[in-house]
C-alpha cells in the first residue's frame, strides 16, 4: 500500500483529504505545519507528499526545498489556494513535480496522484545499481533495505546515516563529519543523536553479536569490511 504525506493547516480540509485518499486504498499521515511535515518526513518513509505551501511555521516551499536537500525521488505535488503564477514557477523550479490550485476536484487530485505513483514506480522497476554489503541488499532508487532477503523498515534518517557509512567504509568518521554529512550543516542539535541513531540501526540490522558499525573510541563510527 503506497502511503502518502499529507501537509495542510486547515484540519477540515486534511480530513477531507484523507479520507478520500484512504478510501482510495492510500495509506495517509497528516502535518499540519511546516516542521511537523520535516519531522515526519525524517521519521517515515513515503511514496508522495501533498504540500500546501501556505502553513505555519514553515512555509511549503521552504519545506520543499530542504526535503529536495535530502530525496530527489520522492514526488511532491503542491497544493494552495492562490493560483499566481509566479507561485507556480517557484514552487515547480524548487523541485515540486506537480502544481494544483485550489479548490479542486478530488478526482482529479487522485488522477495526478496515480500518474506521478506509477512513474515512480516504473523507475524503480527500472536499472539500478544496487549495494551489497554482507548480509544487506540496498536498492538506492526506491531506498529499499533487505536484510537476508527481508526488507527492513528504515527511516530516512536512519537510511541515510547507513549510505554515508557504507560509502565510507573502513574510515573512522567523526562524530562532526557526520551531522554534516547526513544531518546538515545548518544542524545545531546534540551530537549524542548520531549515537541514537546507531543503536537504531544496529537493533534492525544486526544479525550477530559483531556490530555491522563499529565504535571508534575517541572518534566516532565506522563500517569495516
Amino acid at each position: 500500500m503506497e502511503k502518502i504525506l499529507v501537509v495542510e493547516d486547515d484540519v477540515k480540509i486534511a480530513r477531507v483529504i484523507q479520507l478520500e485518499l484512504e478510501y482510495a486504498n492510500y495509506k495517509i499521515s497528516i502535518a499540519h505545519s511546516g516542521r511537523q511535515a520535516l519531522e515526519k518526513f525524517e521519521e517515515e518513509s513515503f511514496d508522495l507528499i501533498l504540500l500546501d505551501v501556505m502553513i505555519p511555521e514553515l512555509n511549503g516551499l521552504e519545506v520543499l526545498r530542504r526535503i529536495r536537500e535530502e530525496n530527489d525521488n520522492i514526488k511532491i505535488i503542491m497544493l494552495t489556494a492562490r493560483d499566481a503564477v509566479m507561485d507556480k514557477v517557484s514552487g515547480l523550479d524548487s523541485g515540486a513535480n506537480d502544481y494544483m490550485t485550489k479548490p479542486f476536484e478530488i478526482e482529479e487530485l487522485l488522477a495526478r496522484i496515480r500518474v506521478h505513483l506509477k512513474q515512480s514506480g516504473e523507475m524503480v522497476k527500472g536499472k539500478e545499481e544496487t549495494i551489497h554489503f554482507k548480509h544487506l541488499v540496498i536498492h538506492p532508487l526506491s531506498r529499499e533495505v533487505y536484510s537476508n532477503d527481508e526488507i527492513v523498515n528504515l527511516t530516512q534518517k536512519e537510511y541515510d546515516l547507513l549510505i554515508y557509512l557504507l560509502k565510507h567504509k573502513n574510515q573512522a568518521l567523526t562524530r562532526e563529519q557526520i551531522i554534516e554529512a547526513v544531518w546538515g550543516y545548518d544542524y545545531y542539535g546534540d551530537t549524542n543523536v548520531i549515537d541514537v541513531y546507531v543503536r537504531y540501526l544496529r537493533k534492525k540490522l544486526d544479525q550477530t553479536d559483531i556490530s555491522l558499525i563499529s565504535s571508534v573510541r575517541g572518534i566516532g563510527y565506522m563500517i569495516k569490511d
